[in-house]
């Protein structure tokens, strides 16, 4: 693989060579490999089969949390979620001890509490981590999935996109069963505060529990900005603020 130079980029296949772009930018790479074939039944190639079949798992593990939180992450997100996910499942996955190489599951991980100690803090938008937007303790009960946030002064405990008049908080609770591939997620109210000098609190709320029998439970906060034009606030969507993060997983 090879950075395109120049001040003209091409994207299309040319003979061997492949050019196109990435959020790397524009790139090119020399076509070739192993037949697909040879890989699924070659015995040379027995970790390559062992790898691919862990990796797909990991990459499933990774999609089901997105989906679980996807009406969180439309505006809190940045354009490498799915990779860093991916990656942080497989860790999960590589705690499983009970199984062979191959055949590790990260729903296995999960089930044990270093397992959940690695989700524990991921940053949906790692261009908006949560310790970098709010400066302010919370206090979360995992129990009902009542957040606290008492005396929060957002021109102090805040870092404001630019723009802003508002700032909405909201709790997720997901409940996500990795074996199954189930998944229930509640969101709380939302609680929506003027970006000035005026101490107020948070107090987010579940109406219900989720109802899913079995799984994880994965608890989310979310902050997002918005700016107030006659009397209808906006939401910014800025890439480099609005932040959803792991709070707590049991």
């Amino acid at each position: 693989m090879a950075r395109q130079g120049g001040l003209l980029k091409v994207v299309g296949k040319l003979d061997d060579l492949s050019f196109y772009k990435s959020a790397d930018g524009f790139l090119v790479r020399t076509k070739g490999g192993v037949s697909a074939d040879r890989i699924a039944n070659d015995p040379t190639f027995q970790r390559t089969r062992e790898n691919g079949a862990e990796f797909g798992m990991s990459a499933s593990a990774g999609k089901l949390l997105r989906t679980a939180v996807r009406n969180l992450m439309m505006t809190a997100s940045d354009n490498r979620v799915t990779a860093r996910l991916t990656r942080l499942m497989t860790d999960v996955k590589n705690l499983d001890a009970a199984n062979d190489r191959g055949e590790r599951h990260v729903h296995e991980g999960f089930d044990l509490p270093e397992g959940k100690a690695v989700l524990k803090g991921f940053n949906f938008n790692d261009r908006a981590i949560l310790s970098g937007i709010l400066f302010k303790a919370y206090a979360l009960n995992t129990t009902t999935g009542a957040l606290d946030i008492t005396g929060l002064v957002p021109t102090m405990d805040i870092v404001s996109a630019p723009g802003a008049t508002h700032v909405t908080f909201k709790a997720g609770w997901s409940k996500v069963d990795f074996a199954t591939g189930e998944f229930e997620t509640v969101i709380s109210n939302a609680v929506n505060l003027p970006i000035n000098g005026t101490s107020g609190n948070v107090a987010l709320t579940h109406a219900t529990p989720p109802a899913l029998a079995t799984g994880v439970n994965v608890f989310t906060l979310q902050i997002e900005f918005y700016q107030e034009v006659n009397g209808n606030q906006y939401s910014l969507k800025n890439g480099g603020y609005n932040s959803l993060a792991v709070i707590d997983v049991v």
